[in-house]
């Protein structure tokens, strides 16, 4: 994008090397800025040249970090900023890095600023669908990327949309509708693919934007697999995409939401093992949708 639009510009809180944004100080060291440990700074300085639209901005630093910047978000919101906040290294997922690096309640820091819209990339493509609709989308937005590398789910030339879901796995007889984001619609994905051979089969959506989250393919997923939902994040319960899911289907008579998060302050480890550790891989998914067919 940067090569065809010269008002592109990026700036970082001194990871360039982990999420990359230095590769535009390679092709144009003009158009990055180092801003360095300092996050409140940062984006104080991505809203200033984001003002009245003079550059499309782009400020990234792993997604935890953007927490002690919260009270500078919020006040950009209030100036109608239209810059645009990359988070990496998100969840449990990132593995070795431990829990001070694990972003866990971003999703929730972001959804809850009302200029804001969220995206959720779950492959490369859609990774960059996500970035080239934040470039063109009016106020803030961030985008949640995950460190795994993971599997392409997409072709190259799958159209995105903002607030509309992408549902991934379909039959007539699904029964319940599993909804996944990031590393978890691949555990998702694994999950459906080991109950299919036992004979149940389910629904995956992946959402794409968790603000605004596509209600409308939510609640016909779940009226046709029998009001049976299951959300997993790489995320604390709380704001997260499971509470996004549930807000969209809070009217609605005779749906279950049954929540798969990590339930509390993670440890160190192994990105596999902590997803196991934490309730949010395949194994996990496949046996919460057994416990809600009880139901």
């Amino acid at each position: 994008m940067a090569k065809n639009n010269p008002r592109i510009i990026a700036m970082d809180g001194d990871t360039k090397n982990s999420t990359f944004s230095g590769k535009l100080n390679d092709y144009d060291s003009e158009r990055y800025i180092e801003c360095f440990i300092a996050e409140q700074n940062m984006v104080g300085v991505a809203v200033g040249c984001a003002t009245r639209d003079r550059m499309v901005v782009f400020a990234s630093t792993f997604a935890a970090f953007f927490s002690r910047a919260y009270d500078q978000i919020r006040m950009a919101a209030i100036s109608m900023t239209n810059a645009n906040f990359v988070g990496t290294h998100c969840g449990v997922s990132i593995g070795e890095d431990g829990p001070s690096q694990m972003a866990l309640e971003d999703l929730a820091m972001f959804r809850a600023i009302p200029t804001c819209t969220v995206f959720y990339p779950s492959d490369p493509v859609s990774c960059e669908r996500a970035i080239e609709l934040a470039a063109n989308t009016k106020g803030m937005t961030f985008s949640r990327v995950g460190r795994p590398t993971n599997a392409v789910i997409y072709a190259n030339d799958e159209v995105f949309e903002v607030g509309k879901a992408k549902v991934i796995k379909k039959s007539d007889k699904d029964v319940v509708t599993l909804i996944g984001a990031g590393v978890t619609i691949h555990e998702c994905l694994a999950a459906h693919e080991a109950l299919k051979d036992s004979g149940i089969m389910t629904r995956v959506i992946d959402p794409f934007t968790i603000k605004p989250i596509d209600q409308e393919t939510i609640l016909a997923s779940a009226r046709a697999t029998g009001g049976r939902i299951i959300t997993v994040e790489d995320h604390y319960p709380e704001g997260g995409l499971g509470e996004a899911v549930m807000s969209a289907v809070s009217e609605e008579r005779d749906i279950i939401v049954r929540k798969l998060a990590v339930p509390r302050v993670p440890r160190s480890g192994k990105a596999a093992e902590l997803l196991d550790l934490y309730g949010i891989n395949a194994k996990h998914i496949a046996q919460a949708v057994k416990q809600i067919l009880k139901k």
